[in-house]
């Protein structure tokens, strides 16, 4: 499962060796990239305690793939790799043997996503460009990346996170991992011309994060809104990375 809503697909992802069968990856946010540098996560996100080591560019970040992620910790923010995928809801797993997770979380009201709302599992995603698949009749879905910029600026999605014990893969059986998944809400006018149904909620500024990682939850859920029209530009098209 890899989103927060009800299409079917199949999708093949290079984290895994079949196609999947679950929700559409092509209904929201399912790619993304993060190519700046730590020193400039932790001066935005204010996360000195770095536990990711040395982390490369990462240009093409699929579902299930390991992430840099900024949450609260018991001495301050912490920065850290974890999964792409929080945990699906029980009904999604009827007869089902593992749990690829939901990357994008929309309904805030469901009593499986409430329970990671609160400040001790919510988190920021830093990231540089994102991508939505453009789907045409008889064509296969391409994927179009969105920035803030042609440079790339950073930015960050609003997130959730919790640690839990699953079988993600049947080859690696059960494991407990650190999972995230980012808030999506309605598509704004630039992503909306090549995908309507949704957005992931962008946090621009210091105060933005300090705000959804700080707030009380009713305060924190006002920022899953989309970006106002003609925040983002259309950086690329057609490529699995964004390696400019």
């Amino acid at each position: 499962m890899l989103a927060d809503c009800l299409d079917r697909g199949i999708y093949t992802s290079p984290a895994h060796s079949a196609a999947w069968s679950g929700l559409d990856i092509f209904s929201v946010c399912n790619l993304y990239s993060m190519t700046k540098g730590q020193d400039a996560i932790r001066e935005i996100a204010k996360a000195w305690d770095d536990r990711t080591g040395n982390m490369p560019p990462l240009s093409g970040i699929f579902p299930d793939y390991a992430a840099p992620v900024v949450w609260n910790g018991e001495a301050g923010r912490v920065l850290s790799m974890m999964r792409w995928g929080m945990p699906s809801p029980a009904f999604a797993l009827k007869n089902k043997k593992t749990d690829p997770g939901v990357t994008n979380v929309r309904n805030t009201k469901s009593p499986h996503w409430r329970r990671w709302l609160g400040v001790q599992h919510r988190c920021v995603v830093p990231f540089t460009s994102f991508s939505e698949y453009e789907k045409q009749p008889g064509q296969s879905p391409t994927p179009v990346w969105f920035a803030l910029g042609d440079d790339r600026p950073l930015a960050f999605f609003a997130g959730i996170w919790t640690s839990w014990t699953s079988v993600r893969k049947l080859k690696e059986g059960e494991t407990t991992n650190d999972l995230f998944g980012f808030l999506t809400t309605d598509a704004n006018r630039e992503v909306g011309a090549i995908h309507p149904k949704a957005m992931p909620v962008i946090l621009q500024t210091a105060e933005e994060i300090d705000r959804w990682l700080t707030a009380p939850t009713e305060d924190a859920l006002e920022m899953q809104r989309p970006l106002p029209d003609d925040s983002l530009q259309l950086v690329a098209k057609g490529n699995r990375e964004d390696v400019a």
